[in-house]
């Protein structure tokens, strides 16, 4: 007996969420400027509320917009009233609320609080006449579609369209904020991601680590501190700049018996590859694979070493 095919059914859900979050785009007006201005111009934080799959819809919104430059969490509805209203700074403070009908009871008590204490609101929802809608001063109204449920019941559309405006929300902010991916990695230094947004300034040796010598040094000296280092590299400073980088592919180049009595600026590749320190690790990297290194330096505006970095330090922390 051949097994039902759920395929069908399952893109009519994903297509009917997608045309909903199509007309939800289309329908963006000047409401939206509003919140996103009312958010920036808060003083505290932004509260995310809602009840039910719209609490859990607020919860991501407030993770994403806290991850991005916008200090934000989330209160519980129900739990606003026996206590949590506390959470919210009075005249400080913005509360996002969602509700696709509008008529969530257990808002009642927030909205009242947020009415009495300036706490200015910016609803969410499919009503905007409803109990919400009459207490926002930014309502954001979504477009009149179907839940994606075949009963008619379970939020579906209207939750997956509640969840697209809080990451336009979220992004708009972090672009009006100037939000750098420096910034970013600032908040995310766990898990792969944390990985991904490594600077090579995490990674590399600096100070008494890195291997240096001058250009008039000789290879006999320049080894020693070479060796000492244990990097295979040793880069050239003159006047405090980096100049050239001497490398063991360099001294198999220059092996004779004349080596340990050569210059080290004779030896040197100059004009060696050079990062900045703020570069991500996982830029680095590429850079460093296309042009079959193990090492490279990374230097100041004005030329100077500031570190240096193996290619095994980059594998080694996982970047890839």
């Amino acid at each position: 007996m051949p097994k039902d095919d759920h395929v069908p059914a399952a893109a009519g859900v994903i297509l009917a969420e997608a045309r909903a979050l199509e007309l939800l785009a289309a329908g963006l007006d000047e409401s939206f400027n509003r919140a996103v201005e009312l958010v920036l111009a808060a003083p505290g934080r932004a509260a995310l509320t809602g009840m039910g799959k719209s609490g859990h819809v607020a919860r991501k919104t407030a993770a994403t917009l806290a991850s991005t430059g916008t200090p934000a969490f989330f209160i519980h509805p129900s739990e606003a009233g026996h206590g949590d209203l506390g959470m919210l700074s009075a005249g400080q403070d913005v509360l996002v609320a969602y509700s696709n009908s509008g008529e969530t009871q257990e808002l009642l008590a927030i909205l009242s609080f947020c009415a009495r204490f300036r706490i200015p609101v910016i609803g969410v929802t499919a009503f905007p006449e409803s109990l919400l809608g009459r207490h926002s001063e930014v309502v954001i109204a979504l477009p009149a579609v179907q839940e994606a449920c075949p009963l008619g019941c379970a939020p579906t559309t209207s939750t997956a369209m509640m969840l697209a405006w809080g990451d336009a929300l979220a992004l708009s902010l972090l672009s009006a904020r100037g939000f750098t991916v420096e910034d970013f990695r600032q908040y995310h230094p766990g898990g792969k991601l944390g990985t991904r947004l490594t600077a090579v300034a995490d990674l590399m040796r600096t100070g008494a680590e890195m291997p240096l010598a001058s250009p008039s040094d000789l290879m006999s000296d320049a080894l020693v501190t070479m060796t000492a280092k244990r990097l295979g590299c040793l880069g050239i400073v003159e006047s405090g700049k980096l100049v050239g980088i001497i490398t063991d592919g360099d001294l198999r180049r220059h092996m004779g018996p004349d080596l340990l009595r050569a210059p080290a600026g004779s030896v040197m590749t100059p004009n060696p590859v050079v990062f900045p320190p703020g570069i991500l690790a996982a830029k680095a990297l590429a850079v460093m694979e296309a042009k079959s290194i193990t090492n490279a330096f990374a230097v100041s505006p004005e030329g100077e070493p500031v570190g240096v970095i193996h290619i095994h330090d980059l594998l080694g922390a996982g970047i890839a």
